[in-house]
């Protein structure tokens, strides 16, 4: 590591320690207003965001960056939009910090009770998608957090004209540029510097792939909140509607392949498997999906053979693994064993069925005929997400605000003594 990059860090650092003590106690109104100010700004320079990101794609392409990971970089009007609706819906979703819970008396006379509160100084660092860029932005400012931006070099045009954005709406709100800063900097060594500076930075978050998340995790001295693959299934029980199945099944492929909810193995039970594969199986083909399946699979379509490797792989690309199961049971064990406790749907009629599947699956969202597209922190309603944390500590699933936070006890007293009456 250069000092020169050492250095940097160290002074954003610094300031993002700063400027946390004064988000920290911004009124919910002045967090608003810089949330509304930025998707203003967002809505008034289009055109500069799409002039930058296309600097980023053209480079992307020179460079042989894959499909999927250009599809993730490209900030298309759809994606500008969501950006903006993010920001607004953000703005409106009700402030955590400060709530106050479980207020009792205790027999002493004092009481007890937890206060939300922010984490303090939040890092992320992520690849390729620059929308992150606003969703962090956004839930961190609203939580009260400072944060410090590290997005992919592939990203760096587009990322610094949002971040641009952002600073407008933090002008206008007068609160500190420091609030959220965005790394300018390409050198791999500021990454390094983020997760060991616990005296500046208070959690990291990182976004990407399993290379980044393995590093961050063996390297950090900060906690961190992380999710490795999306390794999500969609398992077709013996009481399933199947044309509804078919419907669940194929959205949750095929609704982007690219994204961490998508669905990467099917599980058909073995009841259900020749009335329902060979008509999903040609809806996928007419897709372009390209389909592996296990030997009883293969008996009924047409499929590559599977390896064990492909139970356990995120392809984020149109291919997908199929196993014919016994059963339940079977199903929950093939996810438990293979999964990455991401998201995992049940496609069932049976009340039973669903409720032991939800129980003993262990994932961070589990679903009842739904697809695992569905995970995702704009559609749980929090306005955007930091991630989707298949950890158990601090956070788990979509985090949203309040996995932003944390609480800490307050007590209040009258004057009274431990050990004596009071007086």
């Amino acid at each position: 590591m250069t000092e020169s990059v050492l250095d940097y860090m160290t002074r954003l650092g610094r300031a993002a320690r700063q400027a946390s003590r004064i988000i920290g106690r911004a009124s919910t109104a002045q967090k608003n207003r810089a949330l509304q100010a930025a998707a203003n700004a967002l809505d008034a320079a289009r055109a500069e965001l799409t002039a930058a990101n296309e600097l980023d794609l053209a480079a992307g392409r020179a460079n042989g960056l894959e499909p999927a990971l250009l599809e993730r970089l490209a900030l298309t009007p759809a994606r500008i939009d969501g950006m903006i609706v993010g920001l607004r819906q953000v703005a409106a979703l009700p402030d955590p910090v400060g709530a106050i819970r479980d207020m009792s008396f205790r027999p002493s006379g004092i009481q007890v009770g937890k206060m939300r509160v922010p984490l303090g100084v939040i890092g992320i660092i992520y690849e390729s998608r620059p929308n992150v860029t606003i969703d962090a932005a956004s839930l961190c400012l609203k939580s009260g957090n400072a944060t410090i931006l590290r997005g992919g070099s592939e990203a760096i045009h587009s990322n610094r004209a949002i971040a641009a954005c952002i600073q407008r709406g933090l002008a206008e709100a007068d609160l500190p540029a420091a609030v959220v800063q965005v790394v300018e900097t390409t050198d791999r060594a500021a990454v390094g510097a983020l997760i060991t500076m616990p005296e500046y930075v208070d959690v990291i978050v990182p976004r990407g792939g399993r290379g980044l998340i393995e590093r961050v995790s063996r390297d950090a001295r900060v906690p961190v909140i992380k999710h490795l693959d999306g390794i999500c299934h969609v398992y077709v029980s013996e009481h399933a509607d199947l044309p509804k199945a078919q419907r669940i099944a194929f959205n949750a492929k095929t609704y982007r392949y690219g994204i961490c909810g998508a669905m990467e193995t099917l599980l058909v039970d073995q009841s259900v498997a020749k009335d329902f594969l060979p008509s999903m199986a040609g809806q996928f083909r007419e897709k372009g999906v390209e389909l592996r399946g296990c030997e009883r699979t293969r008996a009924i379509i047409e499929a590559v053979a599977a390896t064990e490797d492909d139970w356990s792989t995120e392809y984020l690309a149109p291919i997908l693994s199929i196993r014919v199961v016994d059963g339940l049971d079977q199903a929950i064990e093939h996810i438990n064993q293979y999964g990455s406790h991401h998201t995992d749907s049940i496609v069932s009629e049976n009340l039973a069925d669903t409720r032991r599947f939800v129980a003993e699956v262990d994932s961070s969202s589990v679903m009842i005929n739904t697809p695992t597209c569905f995970a995702d922190g704009f559609e749980y309603g929090l306005g955007a997400e930091i991630g989707i944390s298949t950890d158990k500590l601090h956070a788990r699933g979509p985090v949203g605000l309040e996995g932003l936070t944390c609480e800490k006890y307050i007590v209040v007293g009258d004057g009274q003594l431990r050990g004596q009456e009071s007086v």
